[in-house]
């Protein structure tokens, strides 16, 4: 059960061990809005890619899809990037219950967003966690982890592709521990319930920049935010002219001293530097609305900024 890229590598590698994947649940594919339409999900994909059968119902927990994956008469749910919490009647219906596997080091960041919350927290280390799936939300026993730095540089993205491998060989692992289970023995390792956090999904209200942060919050907030919805803030260059959306796709911090700056006032020179909580912040690279990315320097040539 998926639907996002995270997944893939771990299915692939189910897909080429031992075990026989019986049928693919993803999300549906949106109602096609243009002729193009937009791409299909890369779990859905992946599954057509190797004419793997597809179950794609609105909700996993309704007693027509239910029935439907009690008819599989699978041994055990595996779900990753799915984007549904399965009901007890749902996981009941595979003979071993479900693992799942989370990007993040449980119980902290349980939630749709863990890789971009650990980034926008200002983490410097996160990992991945398969826990034997309980209904409550990435709640149930540990069946194993793994830990990796966060570099100074690395967005949301990269992490995340980053991690997907990471946690194929713990997935491997746990189908061998799921395996040879007898269905008694207690299984994993319970999660502490005070240490969890919690990982909501992000809106695009929060991806606006507060330049009344500190360098440090608004570079995890630009890192965070990538792929999606991408950080940006709005620029007027002057006062007879009208506000601009600029996203902000990377920064870094500046040696000019901030003097008698506001935070969100831009210094002067060839580079696009900008004030603080605490100093002065350089954009290397953004994408104004309608526009191609570019570099600060670009940018601050082509509006001759005062």
């Amino acid at each position: 059960m998926g639907t996002g890229p995270f997944a893939v590598p771990s299915f692939e590698a189910i897909r080429q061990s031992e075990h026989e994947i019986v049928a693919v649940v993803t999300k549906p594919e949106p109602p096609v809005k243009s002729r193009k339409g937009p791409p299909p999900a890369p779990v859905r994909s992946w599954a057509v890619e190797h004419a793997l059968r597809i179950l794609d119902p609105p909700s996993v927990n309704d007693p027509g899809a239910v029935e439907a994956l009690s008819a599989l008469d699978a041994d055990l749910l595996v779900v990753c990037d799915y984007g549904q919490i399965l009901k007890p009647a749902a996981l009941a219906t595979a003979k071993l219950g479900g693992i799942n596997l989370h990007g993040s080091l449980l119980p902290a960041y349980r939630g749709a967003a863990p890789v971009q919350r650990a980034l926008l927290a200002g983490e410097s280390e996160t990992g991945v966690s398969v826990i034997h799936m309980t209904p409550k939300l990435d709640g149930g026993p540990i069946l194993g982890k793994r830990q990796t730095s966060i570099s100074d540089q690395e967005t949301a993205g990269e992490l995340e592709e980053r991690l997907s491998r990471l946690g194929v060989e713990l997935v491997l692992q746990s189908l061998s521990k799921l395996s040879n289970w007898d269905g008694k023995t207690s299984l994993g390792e319970s999660q502490d319930n005070t240490l969890a956090t919690k990982a909501p999904r992000l809106s695009k209200q929060e991806a606006q920049i507060d330049w009344n942060r500190s360098c440090a919050e608004i570079d995890c907030t630009v890192r965070g935010m990538q792929p999606w919805p991408i950080a940006f803030c709005q620029l007027r260059p002057r006062k007879d002219k009208p506000t601009l959306r600029i996203a902000i796709l990377r920064v870094s911090p500046s040696d000019q001293q901030r003097g008698e700056l506001e935070p969100g006032q831009i210094s002067g020179g060839t580079e696009l530097v900008v004030a603080t909580a605490d100093g002065m912040l350089r954009i290397d690279r953004l994408r104004p609305a309608g526009k191609r990315e570019m570099s600060g320097e670009e940018f601050q040539r082509g509006h001759q900024l005062p």
